[in-house]
């Protein structure tokens, strides 16, 4: 699973020009326009539709691949990050607010939105995507985000502020061969649009909006109770129960390769559900109910329907049929205000086995005022055991889940937008479930390797103890007989060993481990699953850190626990631009979500993610629209807990996976996040970030070009027409080396060329650019040893922090089996002058 190392060749010497070689130019638009597949000469990975389909294709290396971001954050390093818009528009067209722009191949990957009143983005109006020249969507921004235009763009590959409580998505990946533009009506404020770069439009076809895309659909709406990767045939299971005193550890399962860990759960019955739980519903009255349809597993012996309710109202009594036949009752008895109410009714088996989906009836009976419903969980018999296979999170909060699984109501009185209720746990309970579930630990080894070492709850998508948890790839069944259960793939050459630690003052009673396995082909550009956990006090000034890998790999999204130590009635002061609607910042217990992510990839020194805030990464809005949790297969906010509980002021747990927006890095990344809106607020966070990695470094530097340095630019026969240099004396973006420093500049409107030295063996080759950023939309064609290469085109500027490196990926046809190559970069007559201080090249 390692992959060579290319050889540095450092070039210095005064070079000969090389033979100009003509090649045909990229193809133009695709004609068929039917969904991208994967090919290598575009990428090492999946493109379009097969990025979801190929879940098992996780641990590849990327290839030339670069995912960046477009967001509204403020370049003057301030909080202002949309709440006047002053930087959300790349520049104004004939139809609106540009947002994202890029010319070459790529694909967008992931669109959030928000805006006040809590992410009703009505008045963005139109969003407007042109990929390769066609339009491919032009609709409202709040039909879209809400299912009206139809498939794709329906839940959950996209969700209106209510399912993603305060945000909008689109998580719709959409190829494109040559060019994309995105444009809003009017100024959107708040976004990010994350994208992904290709070298070469090879094997990409441009996205087809007429494309329902029905299994990955289907796949996604499974997200919390089924593997989203392709069955594995032979799988090979082991169970193991055990006890844990304090200190001691048990392997769980040891397996050889070389092989795929596919599911890996865990049953820990002593552990307590988060007793404080925030949830939305809805209730019929009488002559009134409910139906809806629920998955279930075909080889069933009987399902387990378990409805979530208020029981403040007595004596709620309704009948419950499965396909028509008559299953039950509910009876919620006499009135207990002030928690949550949970009844389960077993269904005969003769009425669901053979079945993958059933109807569900609740016909009203009787109550003292009505039959409310807030959430139902489906569990199937399965061999014996209980395993959830379907939920329906229901009520205003939810529009999406109700119109998948065909929700109806009749005689509807009332929909309750949000019901903070507690289950009835004590406090030693809860706060010994809480340690267990941050102490014990799972450890996982690859090849004689530890890759994997994470608190059990935040590995599973909980960091503040036993929340419910659904997401595409793991989940936290908090009911009666509920596992945790993850299923990223993790493949392994030789051998590999789970285990189990405990490491804290609880002793773990009785539990139970499996892990299941199927054989797997492992390559040299096969990586091992990993994960990044760590635990402390934030730290001012500093970023709080998810990850710092080396060497080659993906970066796949993170669980983040954030406990604010911002006390009531504080005086510390903010200096940054706040909403009217939030709180008086004095007194903003939550002022640490103002945070904004940041990726450095490669070494840059430029973030190729720049954030708007920490709700914000977690693509929702407005402070999780104050404090209401959501799950969607990407991203969710399954935890929320205030003054109790073991939380001291104002703690939130929340997830992010990036499946279609995954960051690949060829020579290590930085991934972290602020705390607060100038990294200045107190917090004891905990983070588990996932990440594929392992290989060594897949780029090596192999020459650089000092466009200041007389020597440089004439060993590398460097000419630039239109020339002018001057000192710059500025800073980068981020945290990353955000110290002044001073430098010579170049700016040139007419060809600059250059020869520089590359690995012979090379599979591609990689120009980075130190420039000064303060014109926006620079622009230029590329040619390599005459070949054309595509454009360089950047419209990002910055005023304030003018220090910039970007990147041109160079296709592998115009460089392998050459040791020089000249570049030649020729500005476009309609662009500001081509800004460089150096360049500094790669070889993968």
């Amino acid at each position: 699973m390692m992959r060579r190392r290319r050889g540095l060749r450092r070039f210095g010497a005064v070079l000969a020009i090389a033979a100009l070689a003509m090649v045909t130019p990229a193809a133009g638009i695709d004609g068929d326009t039917a969904q991208a597949q994967t090919d290598p000469g575009a990428s090492a990975s999946a493109v379009g539709w097969d990025t979801y389909r190929n879940i098992d294709g996780f641990s590849q290396l990327r290839g030339q691949e670069r995912s960046r971001q477009f967001s509204s954050f403020a370049d003057d390093g301030s909080n202002n990050d949309g709440f006047q818009g002053t930087y959300s528009c790349l520049r104004q067209s004939d139809r609106g607010c540009v947002i994202a722009e890029r010319e070459g191949a790529g694909e967008v990957s992931s669109i959030w939105l928000t805006r006040e009143p809590w992410g009703d983005v009505t008045g963005t109006g139109n969003i407007t995507i042109e990929l390769d020249g066609r339009t491919v969507l032009d609709a409202p921004l709040i039909d879209v985000v809400s299912g009206e235009v139809g498939a794709p763009f329906v839940w959950p590959l996209v969700g209106n502020p209510e399912d993603a409580a305060g945000g909008v998505v689109i998580k719709v990946p959409m190829p494109y061969r040559e060019s994309m533009r995105i444009t809003t009506d009017e100024n959107p404020f708040f976004y990010h649009v994350d994208y992904r770069t290709f070298p070469s439009a090879d094997g990409v076809r441009t996205f087809d909006p007429a494309d329902p895309a029905t299994d990955v659909l289907n796949k996604l709406r499974r997200f919390g109770v089924a593997d989203p990767k392709t069955t594995a045939d032979n799988t090979d299971t082991t169970r193991q129960d055990f006890t844990l005193p304090p200190g001691g550890s048990t392997e769980i399962a040891a397996v050889d390769g070389p092989a795929q860990i596919n599911q890996l759960r865990l049953r820990l019955p002593q552990v307590v559900p988060s007793p404080r739980v925030v949830d939305d519903g809805r209730a019929f009255g009488a002559a009134g109910g409910s139906s809806f349809r629920m998955a279930v597993a075909p080889e069933n012996e009987g399902i387990r329907i378990v409805r979530r309710f208020d029981p403040q109202i007595a004596d709620q009594v309704a009948s419950l049929s499965v396909d028509g036949v008559p299953a039950g009752e509910w009876r919620s008895g006499a009135a207990q205000p002030g928690g949550w109410g949970v009844q389960a009714i077993e269904v005969d088996p003769a009425i669901t086995q053979g079945k993958s989906s059933v109807q569900i009836d609740n016909r009203f009976v009787s109550s003292s005022l009505d039959v409310n419903e807030f959430r139902y969980d489906v569990q199937s018999k399965v061999n014996g055991e209980w395993v959830r296979t379907d939920v329906l999170d229901l009520g205003p909060g939810h529009p999406g889940e109700e119109q998948a699984h065909g929700y109806r109501i009749d005689n509807p009185v009332f929909a309750r937008e949000k019901l903070v209720g507690r289950y009835g746990f004590s406090e030693q309970e809860v706060a010994a479930s809480k340690t267990l579930l941050d102490t014990l630990r799972l450890r996982i080894t690859f090849d004689g390797k530890t890759t994997v070492d994470s608190p059990v709850g935040e590995f599973f998508g909980s960091g503040l103890g036993e929340h419910d948890v659904r997401t595409l790839m793991s989940s936290i069944d908090p009911g009666q007989d509920g596992w945790y259960t993850a299923w990223w793939p993790m493949p392994f050459s030789s051998d590999a060993k789970v285990e189990l630690v405990n490491t804290g003052p609880v002793a773990l009673e009785t539990g139970t481990g499996e892990v299941s396995t199927a054989a797997a082909d492992i390559d040299t550009d096969t990586g091992y699953f990993n994960t990044t956990s760590r635990r402390g006090l934030t730290t001012p000034g500093e970023d709080w850190n998810f990850m710092n890998a080396e060497g080659s790999g993906t970066f796949y999204g993170v669980t983040h626990t954030m406990r604010g130590l911002i006390p009531p009635n504080s005086t510390r002061e903010s200096t940054d631009l706040q909403p009217l609607s939030r709180e008086d910042p004095v007194s903003n217990q939550r002022n640490y979500l103002e945070g904004d992510e940041r990726f450095f990839v490669d070494g840059s020194s430029t973030p190729a993610w720049y954030g708007t805030g920490s709700e914000d990464y977690y693509e929702s809005g407005w402070y999780f629209r104050a404090g209401t949790t959501f799950s969607m297969p990407l991203a969710g906010n399954p935890a929320h807990e205030i003054n109790g509980d073991g939380c001291q002021y104002d703690c939130t747990g929340a997830y992010r996976l990036q499946v279609p927006d995954a960051v690949p890095f060829s020579d290590g990344m930085v991934a972290g996040i602020e705390h607060g809106p100038a990294n200045d607020e107190p917090g004891d966070y905990s983070s588990t970030a996932y990440w594929y990695g392992g290989n060594p470094s897949s780029h090596t530097e192999t020459d650089v070009v000092d466009v200041a340095d007389p020597a440089d630019r004439e060993s590398h026969q460097y000419t630039a027409a239109g020339e002018n240099l001057e000192d710059l004396t500025s800073r980068f973006e981020g945290d990353q080396n955000n110290q002044p420093f001073t430098r010579t500049t170049t700016t040139a409107t007419g060809p600059v060329s250059f020869t520089v030295g590359v690995d012979a063996d090379n599979e591609g080759v990689r120009l980075r650019r130190l420039s000064d950023q303060i014109a926006a939309y620079q622009q230029a064609d590329v040619f390599v040893d005459g070949a054309p290469a595509g454009s360089w085109m950047q419209p990002l500027g910055n005023g304030t922090d003018r220090w910039l490196e970007d990147h041109f990926d160079v296709p592998a046809e115009l460089t392998q089996g050459k040791e020089q190559v000249r570049v030649e970069i020729i500005p476009r007559g309609d662009a500001p002058p081509w800004s460089a201080s150096r360049y500094t090249v790669f070889s993968r």
